[in-house]
């Protein structure tokens, strides 16, 4: 017989918990990933009419025999006198037609249109030939990038558009995810260093300007890859004197101190 100690009053067990101690213990749950903080990827798939194409990629290559570029590097528009085609009486209903886009993802994103004024900053054909590319790059003039191709079968042949991350958390090592014989996979879905887009006649993209990307190389001898670039800034509404700390006030409101490149007073 068990004599309890002096003084001392043993635990009073309840059914309940007795019961819970005597259970098996329950099988832990499977680690579920939640993939936080996507960057957003609008994609739209136009159906242009073919006739109306081919006015515009005349029209483009028109523009780059004024001023052509160097071997092995794609036209670019925009360094070569070509980069308001906003303003071209050609270009300027479809680039009308693709800012209806850009606001829908705005909206999508959270914006509230009604405090915001979208701004076709610059835009700009690109011409690729076989062999040529650009560069990682991104736009810190612009907020939203847009893409628009012109031509493509959706292969990638011709050059697929490369969205970098930002920057890579979940490799946790620095360098790891694009380093040469590293730990991780490169089939990895979490630890992906980029996102390829292939052209596709009539596809719109559009993605934060801040975000890296770039064009491979053309690798198709018999095609030549046309895509419209199109840079968009946000600001606040003309009719918004206070637009607040963070967004621009109207371009409206601001004061240009010499015009043209002249100096004040001359």
């Amino acid at each position: 017989m068990m004599v309890p100690f002096p003084g001392r009053r043993l635990p009073v067990l309840s059914p309940f918990a007795m019961a819970d101690a005597a259970a098996p213990a329950a099988t832990p749950a499977a680690l579920a990933i939640e993939p936080l903080f996507p960057m957003a990827l609008g994609r739209v798939q136009l159906a242009p009419d073919p006739l109306d194409t081919a006015l515009l990629l005349q029209r483009v290559l028109e523009l780059r025999e004024r001023d052509p570029s160097e071997e092995g590097v794609a036209w670019t528009g925009d360094v070569r006198g070509a980069g308001e085609l906003h303003r071209d009486p050609l270009f300027a209903p479809l680039i009308d037609r693709l800012a209806l886009h850009a606001r829908e993802y705005l909206e999508a994103l959270g914006f509230d249109r009604r405090r915001l004024a979208l701004h076709v900053q610059r835009s700009w054909p690109v011409v690729s030939e076989a062999g040529e590319q650009v560069g990682r790059h991104h736009h810190p003039n612009a907020h939203l990038s847009a893409v628009y191709y012109l031509n493509g079968d959706g292969s990638g042949r011709s050059g697929c558009l490369r969205l970098f991350a930002p920057r890579q958390v979940n490799e946790l090592v620095p360098g790891l995810a694009v380093g040469q014989d590293g730990p991780i996979g490169a089939d990895a879905a979490f630890n992906r260093p980029w996102h390829d887009v292939a052209p596709r006649a009539g596809l719109l993209l559009l993605f934060p300007a801040s975000v890296d990307h770039a064009v491979l190389p053309n690798e198709d001898p018999d095609d030549t890859r046309f895509s419209l670039s199109i840079d968009f800034v946000l600001t606040a509404p003309a009719n918004a004197p206070d637009p607040g700390e963070y967004l621009a006030p109207h371009p409206g409101r601001w004061l240009a101190i010499g015009e043209d490149g002249t100096e004040p007073g001359a």
